[in-house]
């Protein structure tokens, strides 16, 4: 066989179409690709990770972690929370941030530690 399509067309209908209508929604495929992607750039994923294990940190200290400048490190976390996966709050005049449930249990996931819960 040169390439990776069949060279037959032999569709287990039942068990395909089971698996079919076992898939998510359009739109949560669209919403989970993006908090994946959101994941994806090295940066972010390290901005995440020193979340996941700092609990809440504000931008000059994740700026500091991960070796970044501020500004960067700002505009990561807006991408992050626009994902659904990183939540924040004003103190005085700091902005602290956190992983919310989501944040935490996909990045559990990607660096291999157990999942419990669900991925809304």
């Amino acid at each position: 066989m040169s390439d990776d399509r069949c060279e037959l067309l032999c569709i287990d209908f039942d068990h395909a179409e089971s698996l079919r209508a076992a898939l998510p929604a359009a739109e949560q495929v669209t919403v989970r690709a993006e908090r994946l992607r959101a994941l994806g750039d090295p940066t972010r994923f390290r901005i995440a990770h020193a979340l996941h294990v700092g609990d809440e940190l504000c931008v000059c200290d994740l700026a500091w972690i991960v070796g970044a400048a501020q500004g960067l490190v700002s505009h990561h976390l807006r991408q992050l929370r626009s994902a659904g996966l990183v939540d924040s709050r004003r103190d005085g005049k700091l902005v602290m941030y956190r992983l919310n449930q989501t944040g935490h249990l996909l990045l559990g996931a990607a660096v291999g530690v157990p999942v419990t819960g669900e991925l809304a």
